[in-house]
């Protein structure tokens, strides 16, 4: 059987601290715990608490996205476009996935998702675009969600600054 799509959005917003997050609407959303951005998480641009993820970015404001629902998962996108590819678990146990900014946590966008586990792949690209000292680029992340019980980050591709 054939990989199907569920559904695909465009994400286009503001958020600072090189990050925003994916959660789970009935998580707590323990982005302070010692356990979110450790040194591994940080270099490997994925945090992972109980119903959260954090997606590290290059750029500190604009962030350009697109998050697409699989059924399935895909075969890695060894595409030499993207800088860095890595990959963790979320467990949703509400029915409604979210896209925080941070540090606000702003809802950017709502969708609706059947309750479980699920891997999320982040692809990112144009890393190098990004000026520290104007704090934007023309990074782009790219977010693949499909139904999965492995919780672990694994990095697919690692960028070197």
């Amino acid at each position: 059987m054939a990989q199907k799509t569920i559904a695909s959005y465009k994400l286009s917003f503001n958020t600072q601290y090189n990050q925003f997050y994916i959660r789970d609407k009935s998580s707590p959303g323990r982005t302070d715990s010692e356990m979110f951005w450790t040194d591994e998480a940080y270099k490997e641009r994925l945090a992972i608490e109980e119903g959260i993820v954090g997606v590290g970015t290059e750029c500190y404001g604009h962030v350009r996205a697109e998050k697409i629902l699989l059924d399935k998962k895909l075969a890695y996108d060894a595409n030499k476009t993207y800088d860095h590819v890595v990959e963790g678990g979320l467990e949703i146990k509400s029915d409604v996935l979210q896209i925080l900014d941070c540090p606000n946590s702003n809802v950017e966008k709502e969708f609706k998702i059947r309750p479980g586990r699920y891997r999320v792949r982040v692809y990112s690209s144009n890393l190098a675009s990004v000026d520290d000292d104007e704090e934007k680029g023309q990074d782009y992340y790219k977010i693949e969600i499909w139904p999965d019980g492995d919780i672990k980050r694994k990095v697919l591709k690692q960028w070197n600054q």
